[in-house]
């Protein structure tokens, strides 16, 4: 790309330590890769296909990253949010030709998400801004627009 890319990050704050070690981590990576980018935030992880629709209509964004946790409950709330989440964001992913990053953590556990969102440890914040930023790569290389 001749410009730096510049990315928006959707943040669901419902685990708000989760999220900022999600954003830490992708940062760095952005940082890495030359970008610019926004921070929007959202209140959990269901918002993000909405957020997600809202920013790709202002075609302001040449990626974007979606970044949150959802922690199974004793409830099937776990099951239905992380199924529409995921559906959700590919959906409009492929509907609207748009560079997006997954970095929704579905875990078990509290302490799983810890383990993969700190960037000292797993780093999967890292790895949605790699997947965010090879996909604005290739959309430009295949000169696609959305």
């Amino acid at each position: 790309m001749s410009t730096a890319p510049h990315i928006l990050l959707l943040e669901a704050r419902y685990y708000r330590d989760i999220t900022d070690m999600l954003a830490a981590g992708a940062i760095a990576a952005l940082e890495d890769w030359g970008a610019t980018w926004e921070r929007v935030e959202l209140s959990g992880a269901f918002e993000i296909p909405g957020g997600l629709r809202m920013a790709i209509a202002t075609s302001r964004y040449d990626g974007y990253l979606a970044l949150g946790c959802v922690i199974r409950g004793e409830t099937s709330h776990y099951d239905h949010i992380c199924a529409e989440v995921a559906r959700g964001i590919n959906d409009l992913a492929v509907r609207y030709i748009a560079p997006v990053g997954f970095g929704v953590l579905t875990v078990e556990t509290y302490e799983q998400a810890c383990e993969r969102a700190d960037p000292a440890r797993r780093n999967k914040g890292r790895e949605a801004a790699i997947a965010c930023i090879k996909m604005v790569e290739l959309a430009a290389t295949l000169r696609v627009t959305g």
